[in-house]
Formats: C-alpha cells, structure tokens, sequence
C-alpha cells in the first residue's frame, strides 16, 4: 500500500493545469497529518543531484533599441541535460502554540489589541513594518490590508491569543520584526515565463494561450529590470517547452539571487473568480494553503526552505505592488508544495497567478500590451 501511494504522489508532482508539480527523490515517509506523527523510511540508492554544466551564454533576444539583452542558454537546440531528483529531508513538527502576548513583549512590541468580539473575534499586532489583523478560528490574515493565509488558526486560550509557533516564525516574525528587504548592488534574477511550446498553459476565454501572455509580461519586466541596473535572465526567450527541472537548474548555473515565475490563472468552466495570487513554498510542519488534490506532506523539507524568510518577504513587496495598480481582487499570499519550479531553488523564489484568463473581465485586460506593460512596472518599481 505504501508503495502505491508513493508512486501516485510522484506521478501527481509532475502535473498541473496551471503550474506543474516538480521531480522528487526515492526518499520515502509515512505522514498523519491529523496526529502530526512522522516515520521515517529512507529508501537507498538516492545519490546527490549532478552537476549542470551550461554553455557560454549569448544573447538571444535584444531589443532594437539596445538597452535590453535577455539571456538564456535554453534555445530550442540547447537543453540541460539533467533528471537530478529533489533532495526531500524530514523533520518532526513542533505542535506547539505560543502565547502572542509574550511573544510581543519579547521583541518589544505592543501587545495585540481586540478590534471585533462575537461572532468574529479578530486582534491586531503592529511594527513599524506594517499591522498584521488575525481571526480567531481562522487561517486568514491580513498585513498592511494584504490577504495572507496562516499555517493554523489562532486559539483563545484562557483569554489571550495563541498562535502556532511556526506561523510565529514563519508569518509574522519576517513581516512584523525583521527589517524589509533590500536588494544589493550586483543583483541577478531569473524570471520564468511560464509554459511554452506544446504546454500551452490555460487558454483565455478569448482562446488565447497563457504561454503568450507570460512571455510578453517576462519580456517588459526584464527590459525595465535590466534599465534599473540588474542582470536578467529567461528561462525562455521564445516559445519553446522548457521542462520544470530545466528551469530550475537554470537559475542555479546562473548563480541567480530571485526567481520570479510568472503565469495567469483559471478556473474553468467557473467564469466567476478572479483576482491576483502570490505563492511561495509551505515551510516544513504546515499544511499548505492550496494543495489541488495532490499530497501535501508537512515533515518534507525543500531545499527552498531554507529561504522561506526570503520567500514571505519577496512575495508580500511584489504581490502588494501589483495589487496597488488598483482593480484587482487579493485572492492572497498563499503556500504550496506542489509547485516543482520552487521545490529546488536556491535563490528566494515566488510564483504570480496575475489574473484569471477564465474570467471575461481580466482576461480583456490581460490580452491587452498596456495592461502588462503596467503589471511589469509596478513589479520593477518594488524591485529597484
């Protein structure tokens, strides 16, 4: 039974309507998530990942103006040559919550203060970073009036606010106490265009494919990056299929310090929803906010959880920005595990679902230049 479980988990990872799932190794567990209680199974044979040697890079799109060159080593004749799985550690949950209270006493904040009693009972909690309101019974927050979605509810217990340790951790510490982040001088990024070639993503309701859109919306935004004094990459430059694994391997020879892929959304036939999504990787021991049927494994560690800090931080300054262009739904910063362009970064990593191409409305804006050219400024202006 366990093996079959495990190979649909592996073969599940690998497909998605609208932003794929990713390799995995043969590391094998057995996961409750209703107990929280991890056994470990490490299956031998699962070796570390090869190195990637690229070619020389080279230009192969410029603009006619010359300010802009995009490089890529992924041409239609030029692929990566690797299968390398993504190495998955486990670690055991801490089920603990912590009393907010003293957590804000700890790092000399002011202590949470009740905004709405029955039904709802929410409490808020400020820096000079921004406020954070959270709802009791509820994974839905907010920070500077964003939609970010917590890893459990927040309890009442004896007459305070308690909330999770790794929401503690992983949420509002990097939001609420750590300084905004900064972006060096000698900055690198790799900006994914989502889908290509036959994998055509989600299609407008117009009958226009996604793979389009993203490209356009990749190629404005490393013009204006490369304006500002980055260096830019595309994982591709034209419409060619680049395999998930590619991608990632792509931006680890390229010693990239982000990684930012970009798609539309769909929720086909459903004409109705729309809005702007943010993702990041779920940090060990949470469940994630999106799982779309596949397994969702809370011991499983990524090598991009080492950047989940990184991870929070980048998605709520772009997903912020982006909502500041105004008309657009906050559908929320959420976390997912099944999303195999993030697994194996390195690099702060974040994926946008800008708008849903099933909704008639957003997909009008979105089938026009000027509605991506002005999605690739508001990102350029919170990444200089």
């Amino acid at each position: 039974m366990f093996t079959f479980t495990r190979i649909i988990f592996l073969v599940g990872l690998g497909l998605l309507a609208g932003c794929a799932g990713g390799p995995r190794d043969n590391s094998a567990v057995l996961v409750s998530e209703q107990n929280a209680r991890f056994i470990e199974r490490p299956t031998e044979g699962s070796g570390p990942a090869p190195v990637v040697q690229t070619p020389p890079l080279k230009p192969i799109f410029q603009s006619t103006n010359a300010v802009l060159t995009i490089h890529s080593n992924l041409p239609p004749a030029i692929k990566l040559n690797t299968n390398a799985p993504v190495k998955i550690v486990h670690h055991p949950l801490p089920p603990t919550f912590t009393s907010l209270n003293n957590w804000a006493a700890d790092y000399q904040l002011s202590p949470p203060t009740r905004l709405t009693g029955l039904p709802v009972v929410t409490y808020s909690i400020s820096s000079r970073n921004g406020v954070c309101v959270l709802e009791i019974g509820s994974r839905d927050a907010t920070w500077r009036g964003m939609s970010v979605h917590l890893g459990f509810a927040p309890e009442m217990i004896d007459g305070q606010i308690f909330v999770h340790g790794l929401d503690i951790i992983k949420t509002l510490s990097p939001l609420l106490v750590e300084p905004p982040p900064s972006f060096g001088p000698h900055r690198t990024i790799v900006i994914d265009p989502g889908h290509g070639g036959i994998n055509g993503g989600t299609v407008s309701i117009d009958g226009r494919a996604e793979k389009e859109f993203t490209l356009d919306w990749s190629r404005r935004l490393a013009s204006l990056l490369t304006s500002s004094g980055w260096t830019v990459f595309l994982t591709r430059t034209n419409d060619s299929d680049v395999s998930l694994s590619n991608r990632v391997a792509f931006a680890e020879s390229h010693h990239a310090d982000l990684f930012l892929s970009l798609h539309f959304n769909s929720s086909a036939p459903d004409h109705r929803q729309s809005g702007l999504e943010t993702y990041c990787l779920t940090p060990t021991g949470m469940p994630s906010t999106l799982t779309r049927g596949y397994a969702d494994s809370w011991a499983d560690s990524y090598p991009n959880n080492n950047y989940d800090f990184e991870n929070l931080r980048l998605a709520a300054r772009l997903h912020g920005a982006l909502l500041a262009t105004g008309g657009m739904e906050d559908r929320g910063i959420r976390r997912a595990r099944f999303m195999g362009v993030l697994l194996g970064q390195r690099r702060p990593a974040v994926l946008i679902e800008g708008g849903y191409l099933s909704n008639k409305h957003e997909a009008d804006k979105i089938e026009s230049g000027e509605y991506r050219q002005k999605l690739a400024e508001a990102l350029a202006r919170e990444l200089r």
